[in-house]
């Protein structure tokens, strides 16, 4: 029984590439982020889509605190005319952490590549 002939190679360009939709829904700053890492970055694995949808969803719980921190100050007034830092800080600050290392864990703290050359390292114009 004779082979068949393997169908012909295509090229296949980026202009027309399409990513992934995050698996979970995401706010206005969670999705805003989402899109401008997949238009800079190739994630395509399962570990990695999740560990940025968890960085999506951390950054839609910052601007959430961030809100409510705003409509009541930075500092309240205790029953007894004590102040204190809204409780809320320590948690915007937690989350701001997370998404730091989360993103850095993906790597996406270095600069994509690019199609261009830029200045070399080191200089100075």
């Amino acid at each position: 029984m004779a082979k068949k002939p393997a169908p012909p190679l295509t090229i296949v360009t980026a202009t027309g590439a399409t990513w992934t939709e995050p698996a979970r829904n995401l706010g206005d700053h969670g999705r805003s982020l989402w899109d401008r890492i997949m238009r800079e970055y190739d994630i395509q694995d399962a570990g990695g889509l999740e560990l940025l949808l968890l960085a999506c969803e951390g950054t839609d719980r910052i601007w959430s605190l961030r809100q409510e921190i705003t409509r009541d100050g930075a500092v309240i007034r205790s029953r007894n005319g004590g102040i204190k830092e809204h409780p809320a800080l320590k948690a915007e600050v937690a989350c701001m952490s997370f998404v730091t290392r989360t993103l850095q864990r993906l790597g996406l703290q270095f600069e994509p590549v690019r199609p261009s050359v830029g200045r070399p390292a080191g200089w100075r114009g």
